[in-house]
């Protein structure tokens, strides 16, 4: 094991949600057990949920800690304790935590500035948004981490560039998303809520911030999907198809265009590529 002044240290930001908590820590126990230094900063409740697994990892001599900074839910009337996507009760509270959510820049810059040593990498999930300005601030390359499966980013993908939706006149007219490898069908109300321009202010920083990212790490795995992870290379323009076997998340890390798609032990490879930053 490397002096701290060696070690690479990244910084993981989990959306309060379990589907996303969940992965982003065992990606950071896995960069851990690759001598990486690991903090992953979330709120008092949902660092009890992932407390047991992260102290595991820490009693078996990885360097990985939780750091606790406080939820602004209240702020925007969200009750006490609403800290987890599913504590929320209504939809309406629901965009409330999404902006609460995006609320921690202040906490989360006063945190950064006092991280030792300075951090080389920041996973953010792609729902926190505010992480990009955090990254820009310090020059800390930013990978963005989808919850998502690549069957979703591909039917979003080609909704969004066909503009299909607005030809689409009723909402319970059934459409057919183009250019997926199966005829897959949905209608209007079936498509996510961010869909609703009250989501404008949440959807379009989402996806400047995810543009601006160093790469992105995809929650799924080939085998499960593999025509829609191949149909989803292609519109990232992978020249090389850098794909390998798999055992939970392939990851796409890259210069954003053109990306490379990695499995999650490929993941650990990714230490290597920031090894020039150690000097910042």
């Amino acid at each position: 094991m490397g002096s701290l002044s060696d070690q690479l240290h990244f910084v993981l930001f989990p959306f309060m949600a379990q589907g996303h908590l969940i992965p982003m820590v065992d990606i950071g126990r896995l960069l851990a057990q690759r001598d990486v230094i690991v903090t992953i900063v979330t709120t008092p409740q949902n660092a009890g949920r992932v407390h047991k697994s992260v102290t595991r990892a820490m009693e078996s001599g990885h360097r990985i800690r939780l750091v606790q900074l406080q939820f602004p839910g209240k702020e925007l009337g969200l009750p006490e304790g609403c800290e987890n996507i599913d504590i929320v009760a209504s939809t309406e509270d629901f965009l409330k935590f999404f902006k609460a959510a995006n609320m921690m820049e202040e906490a989360v810059q006063k945190l950064v500035e006092k991280l030792t040593p300075r951090p080389n990498c920041i996973i953010s999930d792609m729902c926190l948004f505010y992480t990009s300005k955090i990254a820009s601030k310090f020059q800390i390359p930013r990978i963005s981490f989808h919850g998502y499966c690549c069957f979703y980013l591909l039917c979003k993908h080609n909704i969004d560039s066909s503009k299909i939706l607005e030809s689409i006149t009723s909402d319970s007219e059934y459409f057919t998303v183009p250019g997926l490898p199966e005829k897959v069908e949905f209608t209007k109300v079936q498509l996510p809520v961010n869909q609703d321009e009250a989501w404008k202010e949440i959807v379009e920083p989402m996806a400047e911030a995810d543009q601006a990212s160093y790469g992105v790490v995809i929650n799924t795995f080939e085998e499960l999907e593999s025509s829609y992870v191949e149909e989803y290379r292609k519109v990232l323009s992978c020249p090389t198809g850098y794909c390998r076997s798999s055992h939970a998340l392939p990851v796409i890390v890259g210069a954003l265009m053109p990306y490379r798609l990695l499995s999650l032990r490929a993941l650990l490879d990714v230490v290597e590529v920031f090894v020039p930053y150690r000097i910042w």
